[in-house]
């Protein structure tokens, strides 16, 4: 059980968002030995030997000490406040417990802006993301699974980035559902720009969440460092598209390290956004086209996809045996009772009587004393015998 942080750790831990950066193992290690509030000290104290924490060097220690000197808690937690805004950090009764499973890499702390509760929204999530630069094709696929997955309750989490990200987040909204946004900036920023208005809309709707303070910019390593907290919040990772080198790929495989379920959505093999999705698929991703087969991965038991098949065609309704005669009919001209009897191995009465029950569901017509296909829809177009 989660013992709820004392107000000096809180504060401590909101003052160590300025300080270290996401992802820092290093520094999560010092976390775990000292405390928030005695690392802090650690940093912010007179500088001696009892002081130095063990595998920073001399340059980085320096490095955390400016950092740290410049943190004012007090005002990013107000400033986050102004914002609609809270902050939340281990032993809180918000904080999602699975991102315990990234042990030492654990944020020190998130910032979250929304009103729904993380923690029970967490439990029953998926992330879909993928390419920035992605094609009609991805984002049509994306805000299908975004809505899919949104209409049968669950909850939609990506990082709100141009491409799939943001058709995710679009798809999931158009549906009414709930979206979280895992941000590598404060989530009092806007980032891309493009996506004001789509930001706004999940603060409103749904949650904006992320490890930096408020007003802290994003980086090209805080969006690699950030996909981690997306792969450990939800229950599965969903690419739609991405190449060889992608963000989306780091994702997904964090997941496949948290023992989080893996799935891609297959695209053209010529395609070379695909070409990440694809290698992924060849090892241990599952494939899946729809929500309701990621469901049946990542939901509970007897949430099952249906079944997949073809058309049914009206020749598919037909007893065996008249299947088998009018399997025999060539495509072209007519053949007579004994031939049609021969070809389907049955007497010639037994023919005979299926040519009749054919003839009244519409499928044959008799000429003479030979019998041909009728022609029109339930003729198959290029076959060489009637059948489908």
């Amino acid at each position: 059980m989660n013992t709820p942080a004392s107000g000096a750790e809180r504060l401590a831990r909101a003052a160590l968002t300025r300080v270290i950066e996401p992802g820092d193992e290093r520094g999560g290690r010092w976390l775990r030995t000292y405390g928030a509030a005695g690392l802090l000290r650690r940093l912010t104290g007179p500088a001696g030997p009892a002081d130095d924490l063990p595998g920073a060097t001399p340059a980085r220690l320096e490095g955390l000490r400016r950092r740290a000197a410049l943190a004012d808690p007090e005002r990013d937690l107000e400033t986050a406040a102004a914002a609609g805004a809270r902050f939340l950090v281990p032993g809180d009764e918000e904080w999602p417990r699975q991102l315990d499973d990234l042990a030492d890499t654990r944020p020190v702390g998130l910032w979250v802006r929304g009103r729904p509760d993380l923690r029970i929204w967490a439990l029953r999530s998926v992330a879909v993301v993928g390419a920035r630069a992605c094609t009609p094709y991805g984002a049509h696929m994306g805000a299908v699974l975004g809505s899919g997955l949104a209409e049968r309750g669950w909850v939609v989490v990506s990082g709100a980035a141009a491409g799939i990200d943001g058709a995710v987040h679009r798809g999931a909204l158009a549906a009414s559902g709930a979206t979280i946004a895992v941000l590598a900036c404060g989530v009092d920023v806007v980032y891309p720009r493009g996506h004001a208005e789509l930001i706004g809309r999940i603060a409103e709707q749904g949650l904006l969440v992320g490890e930096l303070p408020p007003g802290d910019h994003p980086t090209p390593s805080r969006f690699v460092l950030r996909n981690r907290v997306i792969a450990a919040l939800t229950r599965g990772t969903v690419v739609v598209e991405a190449e060889y080198r992608s963000g989306s790929l780091v994702t997904a495989r964090a997941a496949q390290r948290l023992g989080r379920f893996t799935m891609g959505v297959p695209g053209p093999a010529t395609s070379g956004l695909s070409a990440g999705v694809h290698e992924l698929l060849r090892g241990e991703a599952v494939l899946v086209t729809d929500a309701a087969e990621v469901v049946e991965l990542v939901g509970d038991m007897g949430e099952l996809a249906p079944a997949r098949r073809g058309p049914v065609l009206p020749r598919d309704l037909l007893a065996p045996g008249a299947g088998r005669v009018l399997e025999a009919l060539p495509s072209h001209g007519t053949a007579d009772v004994r031939d049609l009897a021969r070809e389907a191995g049955t007497s010639t009465d037994e023919a005979l009587g299926r040519l009749y029950e054919l003839h009244a569901l519409g499928f044959v017509e008799r000429v003479g004393d030979g019998w041909k296909l009728t022609p029109g829809p339930l003729r198959p177009a290029g076959a060489r015998r009637g059948g489908a």
